[in-house]
């Protein structure tokens, strides 16, 4: 139901009570899911321009150049409540929403990431939800054939009630290629394609835009679509294959509020009107009401801005592929949204005002009480213990068990594969891409605008370490119920640092999703303010990235940056029960140069191994880095006067480890920046000395604690 305020609004705009047609197509275009109303004044701060952006937010994907007259369209979106309530699904059809926002632009998906958060592991349920949403990713994306070739995976006891399903996807074009949302003529025809049209998902928008009930399960199932990756598969050929051929003249994918938001949006951003014909929408169920075949957000459809010549060559196409297709209406000159049901006039409503005419606000914010930082908790006895306690946690522990299950392989484009710090796709024989994905919320809860700010840097240095440079940045952004105040401010700051960071980084945001009322009856808790993000970079030369493991006996070892007493947030004070205390990791003022310094050494073909230094900390990244070969550390050079357990597993920003047979060179590169020797790759274990402790891992060791997670879900 439309709340009042709404409703009087409305009633006023049209100049009299809009009929229940039309209240739904309201009550899902002007959702906040939909319509950004108490974001997009935040949203407005972000720059989204640059010298690569051809397209950038407010479409269905964002489009950036690469060179050589090649794009890509990057896009992120969230299926966290559906995901909660059928996560089978909810997942699967998380994966083919962001798919065809790409195909739209007339790009072919060539990458999937998908950052994941869930409650603990110790609980059926979340184990559950767990299980599923991992199947429900690998199912649709291995049968359309787009790998999945980054992810994250963040465990905390505040998803419990409402896990996130971000995902990202990339696509490549010829720029003559590029079609959008944005019709072009009064008098082309408005068709159809791809799949029939239910009841499933009706209501989509608006259940995004509200908290997950103790009953959510079985009340809200009705808004669940349900996906079909092989017709999925069909449709993106012959999408891609009709705006090949100049047939397509605006292309929008069916998402959040359905039919009614796809056409009336292509329509509005042509500043056009639109007449639809409900009758001729191909159906799969009888006596659907047109409030139900506008509003339903059923899967693996596609609506075409097509000129009237070329319907016929349209249809053949889709028959080809063995889609649906059909003629459902007609741009017209007269901007209003008017659908027509049995011959009679069921809807007509001014098209700008019900795509634009949603008000917009900032919301009431209030910054909590400062918060403690705490007395240092005692000094671990046994420091070996504690990198084995950290290493093995949820958070820390390798994701194999879940990116096994994905194809990452296809389309053999995949350099390096999902389970480093960013994942390395080839475009050409020397040329292409890295991603990388992800955020810590935990950082993010106790600052806001440091924890943000943090992920771009993150991001940024999980790409450096492959060479790569971010060209462009997606986000979504995943809080509680905005009509809080606390939840508000975390929003507003978390904006603020993530556009602080990109500017410093001079990579633009270029598009993404804001995805709020996180929060469950059932837990009575909000999520961790959650801003994930995607960001892509371009690897210049994909033959000289560095491997993330050790790779030559007596390389030196070499970290960049400073580690700082700044355990706030980290895994392990989350492991000792210390979450809330403690300094927040603050992104330093030279990082953007840092970051510069690790991109052009290890673009100088000088670097053997390279690994980002982040969640977990040093000690996390140095065992991580041990393959098959170990490595002798001092690290007490980089710590000063901290305490051990703050060198080993503080989260400072913008620290990275190398390795090199050429020290002499990479120390000349980074004259400008902290670097500073720590020791050399060799042997079966890694030791590590700091204040006098030294500790000794041995692989199997490592392997074990690393091999936490696999082997919880194989027992």
């Amino acid at each position: 139901m439309l709340p009042k305020d709404d409703l009087n609004i409305i009633t006023k705009e049209m100049g009299r009570e809009p009929n229940l047609v039309e209240q739904g197509c309201f009550l899902n275009l002007w959702s906040e899911h939909c319509s950004y109303r108490s974001s997009a004044p935040l949203l407005r701060t972000f720059t989204t321009t640059g010298d690569r952006v051809i397209i950038g937010p407010g479409d269905d994907a964002a489009i950036v150049s690469i060179g050589d007259g090649w794009v890509l369209a990057i896009g992120m979106e969230s299926h966290n409540h559906p995901s909660y309530v059928d996560p089978y699904n909810g997942s699967a059809t998380g994966v083919g929403g962001i798919v065809r926002d790409i195909i739209s632009m007339g790009a072919r998906p060539i990458a999937l990431m998908d950052p994941l958060y869930f409650g603990p592991l110790d609980s059926p349920k979340n184990l559950y939800l767990f299980e599923h949403i991992i199947e429900g990713i690998a199912g649709y994306g291995n049968c359309i054939g787009v790998p999945v070739v980054r992810g994250e995976t963040f465990f905390d006891k505040s998803y419990s009630g409402n896990p996130l399903v971000n995902v990202v996807c990339i696509g490549l074009a010829r720029e003559e290629n590029v079609v959008t949302a944005c019709a072009q003529k009064a008098g082309n025809k408005v068709i159809l394609m791809g799949s029939t049209t239910g009841r499933d998902g009706l209501g989509g928008a608006s259940f995004a835009s509200r908290d997950l009930s103790e009953s959510a399960e079985a009340e809200d199932r009705p808004s669940i679509q349900v996906g079909d990756p092989f017709t999925e598969k069909l449709v993106i050929e012959a999408t891609l294959e009709v705006i090949k051929k100049g047939y397509v003249k605006a292309c929008r994918d069916l998402g959040a509020a359905g039919l009614a938001g796809a056409s009336s949006e292509m329509a509005s951003k042509g500043k056009l009107g639109i007449h639809i014909i409900a009758d001729n929408v191909i159906l799969r169920e009888t006596n659907m009401t047109p409030y139900e075949i506008l509003i339903a957000e059923s899967q693996e459809r596609m609506v075409l801005e097509v000129e009237p010549g070329d319907v016929d060559a349209v249809f053949e196409i889709a028959k080809k592929y063995d889609l649906n297709v059909s003629v459902i209406g007609e741009l017209t000159e007269r901007k209003y949204y008017t659908v027509e049901f049995k011959g009679e006039i069921v809807a007509d409503m001014p098209i700008m005002f019900l795509n634009e005419g949603a008000p917009t606000f900032e919301r009431p914010s209030e910054e909590p009480k400062p918060r403690e930082i705490g007395e240092k908790p005692a000094l671990p006895a046994d420091l070996k213990q504690a990198v084995l306690d950290v290493l093995s946690s949820h958070n820390v522990a390798s994701k194999d068990w879940i990116y096994r299950q994905y194809d990452h392989e296809v389309q053999v484009r995949t350099v390096v594969k999902p389970g480093e710090d960013a994942g390395v796709l080839r475009i050409t024989d020397t040329t292409g891409l890295a991603l990388s994905c992800g955020c810590n919320p935990r950082h993010t809860l106790l600052d806001p605008y440091k924890g943000a700010k943090g992920t771009i840097y993150e991001n940024a240095m999980n790409l450096a370490v492959k060479g790569a440079r971010g060209v462009a940045i997606v986000d979504c952004l995943n809080f509680g119920n905005p009509e809080r105040p606390d939840i508000y401010w975390q929003f507003k700051h978390g904006i603020l640092g993530l556009g602080d960071g990109a500017r410093e980084l001079e990579i633009p945001v270029v598009g993404g999703n804001v995805s709020l009322y996180n929060e469950s009856g059932e837990f009575n808790t909000a999520i961790l303010p959650t801003p994930s993000i995607g960001m892509v970079g371009v690897v210049d030369d994909i033959n000289i990235a560095p491997s993330a493991t050790f790779v030559n006996e007596g390389d030196t070892v070499i970290f960049i940056g400073d580690i700082r007493d700044e355990l706030g947030g980290s895994e392990y004070y989350s492991i000792i029960d210390k979450g809330t205390t403690g300094h927040v990791p603050t992104v330093p003022d030279n990082a953007s140069e840092i970051v510069d310094k690790v991109i052009d050494v290890v673009r100088s073909g000088k670097i053997t191994a390279a690994h980002d230094v982040s969640l977990g900390g040093l000690a996390v990244a140095l065992c991580e880095m041990c393959g098959t070969k170990g490595a002798q550390v001092d690290v007490s050079a980089i710590g000063g006067d901290l305490r051990a357990d703050d060198v080993l597993f503080s989260e400072s920003q913008a620290c990275a480890i190398l390795t090199t047979s050429e020290p002499n060179a990479v120390l000349a590169m980074l004259k400008d920046v902290s670097a500073t020797v720590i020791g050399t790759v060799g042997g079966d274990s890694i030791k590590i000395s700091s204040n006098g402790i030294e500790i000794s891992l041995s692989h199997d060791e490592i392997s074990w604690a690393r091999s936490s997670l696999t082997r919880l879900m194989m027992e």
